[in-house]
């Protein structure tokens, strides 16, 4: 399997400097990060570590369960995944860390039914990679067919 690139180009202390992430492999961009964008509300036209999670999770579990779906025995018309990340202080050390993960699915599925596609839905947030990775980090999930 291949390996893919990112990597981060920072200037500065981490309350006034900035950086810019590059997605190396795949050559889609370069975003800028900052840590009192990370830290607010607002992302000011900035991206975060805790967004690109995200989108990791987003794809690759949207790809876990639409080969669960299949797997079953239902055909997936069409999957929205969005995940919401969170950061919080670490009280064991004073830093941050990830306090948790919200997963949400919405899916338009032919041939089966709510229950199998929970089933289908609770088994992809197990099995995705990305997930696998962040088993220290709660992940909840909602997930529901949408008709």
């Amino acid at each position: 399997m291949p390996t893919r690139t990112a990597r981060t180009a920072w200037n500065g202390t981490l309350e006034k400097g900035s950086g810019q992430v590059e997605l190396t492999s795949s050559k889609q961009g370069t975003f800028e990060v900052s840590f009192p964008k990370r830290a607010a509300d607002e992302a000011g036209g900035t991206t975060s570590p805790e967004e690109l999670v995200a989108a990791a999770h987003t794809s690759c579990y949207a790809m876990q369960l639409s080969a669960l779906i299949a797997a079953a025995g239902g055909t997936p018309e069409s999957l929205e995944v969005s995940a919401d990340v969170s950061l919080g202080p670490d009280a064991s050390d004073g830093g941050f860390q990830l306090t948790g993960i919200k997963l949400t699915v919405r899916g338009e599925v032919e041939g089966l039914d709510a229950a199998g596609f929970e089933k289908a839905a609770q088994d992809a947030k197990a099995g995705c990679p990305i997930s696998k990775a962040l088993t220290g980090v709660e992940i909840t999930l909602d997930a529901s067919l949408v008709s």
